[in-house]
C-alpha cells in the first residue's frame, strides 16, 4: 500500500509505503499525484518512506516505479529515501550515482530532516 504523506512543504511530494506494494498503488496513487504536483512545480522534490521490505514490491510495482522515474527523469531535483534497511541504503547510494538530481538515504528516525533537506537548496551533511 502507498499513501501520500500530508503536511509537507508545497514544493515536496511525499509517500509512505507499507505492507504489499502493487502496480495499482503506483497507477492509482503515486503517478497521478506526482503528475498533478508537476503542474505547479518546476522540479520534483520527492520523499519515499519505505516502511516495508523491498521484497514486498510486486514485479508490476517495480515496472511502474521505473515508468514514473523515466517520465520525470529530468525533473528530479532532490529525493530522500527513508528506511531502516541497509539493503535500501545501499540501493539508494548506487541509484544516486546514475540518476539526475540528488538522492539521499535517511533512517526512519530522521524523517523530518529528510523532508527539510528535500524542500530546501541548502547543503547539509549526509546522515
Amino acid at each position: 500500500m502507498i499513501e501520500k504523506i500530508e503536511n509537507v512543504p508545497p514544493n515536496v511530494i511525499a509517500f509512505r509505503a507499507y505492507g504489499d506494494v502493487t502496480a495499482e498503488d503506483f497507477k492509482n496513487t503515486m503517478i497521478p499525484l506526482v503528475d498533478e504536483h508537476m503542474k505547479t512545480n518546476t522540479g520534483l522534490n520527492y520523499v519515499l518512506h519505505l516502511n516495508t521490505d523491498i521484497t514486498r514490491f510486486s514485479g508490476g510495482a517495480w515496472l511502474q516505479d521505473t515508468w514514473l522515474r523515466l517520465k520525470h527523469f529530468t525533473d528530479c531535483h532532490r529525493a530522500a529515501i527513508i528506511s531502516d534497511s541497509h539493503t535500501i541504503q545501499k540501493f539508494t547510494d548506487v541509484f544516486s550515482k546514475v540518476m539526475p538530481g540528488e538522492f539521499r538515504f535517511y533512517p526512519i528516525a530522521q524523517e523530518q530532516q529528510a523532508i527539510h533537506w528535500v524542500s530546501t537548496k541548502e547543503e547539509t551533511p549526509r546522515p
